[in-house]
């Protein structure tokens, strides 16, 4: 299938794919495609989910054994504008919420079983719209990734329908000094 361009991220795990990918759309000329190659399962949400926030075309993805390529396009600069979920929380704040709080870990499942913040719900990103349905709209909920990207996008899609108390985590596990608890 011929594209503009081609970026390879085959081996780079969140948020690298969609780092990359921000890179190489802003070198782009608007209406140009880019074939991003990605071994990253995470990647089959995130990229999805990152394009619809910044007005770029989600155009499909190719699965070829753990080989995963997405096509996207460059759309409008008017278009343009990246979301970002506004009501964020810090570590800290995680660390003192109140029992009836929730904290989501939309990681990986194999992210959350090498350590999470202990009592936290894991549904990865990725098939968070599939398990909303279970999610209470009542609840506060503080979701966690490892960086905040993947959580941003997990807050925007709640917020989507209809759950009122959201936060994204910041800076994310990866500067979480907490202890851990592990399912493996």
């Amino acid at each position: 299938m011929r594209t503009d361009h081609q970026l390879d991220v085959q081996g780079l795990a969140c948020p690298m794919p969609i780092v990359k990918t921000k890179k190489t759309m802003n070198t782009m000329e608007v209406g140009e495609t880019v074939e991003v190659i990605a071994t990253d399962a995470g990647s089959k949400a995130d990229l999805q989910a990152w394009a619809a926030s910044t007005g770029h075309q989600y155009i499909g993805l190719v699965e070829e054994g753990s080989v995963l390529k997405h096509y996207l396009r460059k759309c409008n600069e008017a278009e343009e504008r990246e979301k970002t979920f506004e009501q964020t929380a810090s570590l800290e704040e995680v660390q003192n919420i109140s029992n009836d709080s929730i904290v989501l870990d939309v990681r990986e499942e194999v992210e959350y079983a090498f350590g999470h913040i202990k009592g936290a719900t894991s549904i990865p990103f990725g098939e968070l719209f599939d398990n909303m349905e279970k999610l209470d709209k009542t609840k506060t909920y503080y979701v966690i990734c490892r960086t905040g990207t993947r959580s941003d996008l997990a807050c925007q899609q709640l917020a989507e329908h209809g759950f009122k108390h959201v936060y994204n985590v910041l800076p994310g596990m990866t500067a979480y000094t907490g202890e851990l608890e592990k399912t493996i």
